[in-house]
């Protein structure tokens, strides 16, 4: 990733609040390439808008226009730990007939509020189908690599 530099905002610094242009790349400590921003896409967010999990924010904290950054981070909470408790024993009698449960396939279900949640497939029997509904990052170190781009400081508060 190449610096570049911001004329509209040269001093600003990242903060909460801040509107931040910026090129990332997430792997996982193997390599594995998570998510990242397509070439000549860079990803613009509200610092504390929601558009990244705070665990990936907080190193952002402080950076400037054309700072480069790397940022090893251990497991973070933002996902839920590799044992938090999301792991479902489900009656094979709610899944349709037809529908193959093979450990290690990963299937949607509808929550009772409407929302669909993925799950792995950990163990099937005759009755019982159990489901890992856990973020795929749990437990999972990560490397975190971004170029910023542009920082805009954020807006004023209004009186």
């Amino acid at each position: 990733m190449k610096a570049r530099g911001d004329s509209a905002h040269p001093a600003a610094v990242i903060e909460h609040g801040s509107r931040v242009t910026l090129n990332f790349r997430l792997r996982l400590a193997d390599g594995t390439v998570v998510d990242e921003s397509a070439p000549g896409a860079p990803l613009t967010a509200v610092i504390g808008g929601g558009a990244l999990v705070p665990g990936l924010e907080h190193p952002l904290l402080g950076l400037k226009a054309g700072e480069l950054g790397h940022f090893e981070l251990a497991s973070l909470p933002d996902f839920g730990g590799a044992a938090n408790g999301r792991v479902e024993c489900l009656a094979r009698a709610e899944f349709p007939p037809a529908m193959e449960l093979e450990p290690g396939s990963v299937i949607a279900l509808e929550t009772p509020a409407g929302e669909e949640v993925l799950g792995l497939i950990v163990e099937t029997s005759d009755s019982e189908v159990t489901v890992d509904f856990s973020h795929p990052l749990a437990g999972h170190a990560l490397v975190f690599e971004v170029e910023i781009l542009a920082v805009e400081p954020p807006a004023p508060k209004p009186d």
